[in-house]
C-alpha cells in the first residue's frame, strides 16, 4: 500500500490531517480569512477539508489546492460536489513547491504539510510568493516539548521549541495575529484516529491484497507515538508579512 492511499484510508474518520479539533479549525478559519470574497490557497491540500469547510461558510469565498495525492484530490472533488461548492474549487495535481498561479492570494494554507517544502521557514518562504497586499497565512507545525534524541529527529523530524519556532517565524518577517497549542487531547485523539481507523479498515477488509500492509503501518506509527508522545506539540499560527521599519532619520 502506497504512502497516499495509507493517509487517506487513515483520516477517513478525522478529515483535517493535524492534531486540531472542529471547534479549532472554525476558530483558526475565522481568524485566517480576511473577507467573505477572499481567494485561497491551500498548499499541500490532501483532501480539500480545510477549503471546503472555508467555502461552506463562505459563499463568495474561491479557492484553489495544491497536492500530488490523486486519492485524495478525487475525494476532494467529490467531496466538494457533494457540498454544492464544486464550482468555486480549483485543484491542482502538482508539487506545491513548484505551483505558480496567475494571481494572488489573501489566504495561504499550509498546515501539516511543511516537510513537503524542507521546513516551516521555507514554507512561508513559498506561501509569501502567492500572497496578495494585505494578505494572511494559516501555517502549522509540529515543535518539541523536549530535547529530542537523534533518533526522534530522524524519525518525526529537525523541528525546534516553542520559543525557537515562533523567534524564527517573528525575526523571519511576519507578524502572529493567532496562534494555537494543540491540546493533549486533540493530540491523542488525532493518533488514535489515524491509527485506529487505519486498522480498522484493514480488518474489514481481510481479503484485499493492502489489508497487511494497513495493519502494520498502523501498528508502526502506533508504537513510534507511544514512545514519542510526551516529546512534541503542534502549533498553528495565523501571520501577516511584517512591514518594513521606517527608516530613522
Amino acid at each position: 500500500m502506497n504512502r497516499d492511499l495509507i493517509s487517506h484510508r487513515a483520516h477517513a474518520d478525522h478529515p483535517i490531517a493535524a492534531p486540531l479539533g472542529d471547534d479549532t479549525v472554525a476558530r483558526l478559519l475565522h481568524r485566517a480569512v480576511p473577507r467573505a470574497d477572499a481567494r485561497v490557497l491551500d498548499l499541500g491540500c490532501g483532501g480539500g477539508e480545510w477549503l471546503l469547510r472555508t467555502l461552506t461558510a463562505h459563499q463568495d469565498v474561491r479557492a484553489e489546492g495544491v497536492d500530488l495525492s490523486e486519492p485524495a484530490l478525487a475525494a476532494a472533488r467529490r467531496a466538494a460536489d457533494a457540498a454544492g461548492v464544486g464550482d468555486r474549487l480549483t485543484l491542482h495535481r502538482e508539487d506545491a513547491t513548484a505551483f505558480t498561479a496567475p494571481h494572488d492570494f489573501d489566504l495561504v494554507l499550509s498546515v501539516g504539510a511543511t516537510h513537503a517544502f524542507g521546513g516551516l521557514l521555507p514554507t512561508l518562504a513559498t506561501a509569501r510568493r502567492h500572497l496578495a497586499p494585505g494578505g494572511r497565512v494559516l501555517v502549522g507545525d509540529a515543535y518539541w516539548l523536549t530535547e529530542p534524541t537523534p533518533a526522534a529527529v530522524e524519525m518525526l523530524g529537525d523541528y525546534a521549541d516553542l520559543h525557537t519556532t515562533v523567534d524564527r517565524v517573528t525575526a523571519d518577517g511576519w507578524t502572529p495575529l493567532y496562534g494555537h497549542l494543540s491540546t493533549r487531547h486533540e493530540l491523542d485523539d488525532y493518533e488514535w484516529n489515524w491509527t485506529g481507523t487505519l486498522s480498522a479498515w484493514a480488518l474489514d477488509h481481510p481479503e484485499d491484497p493492502d489489508s497487511a500492509d494497513a495493519l502494520t503501518a498502523a501498528a508502526t506509527h502506533r508504537d513510534e507515538w507511544r514512545v514519542y508522545r510526551d516529546s512534541f506539540g503542534f502549533i498553528c499560527l495565523v501571520l501577516r508579512p511584517t512591514p518594513p521599519a521606517s527608516p530613522t532619520r
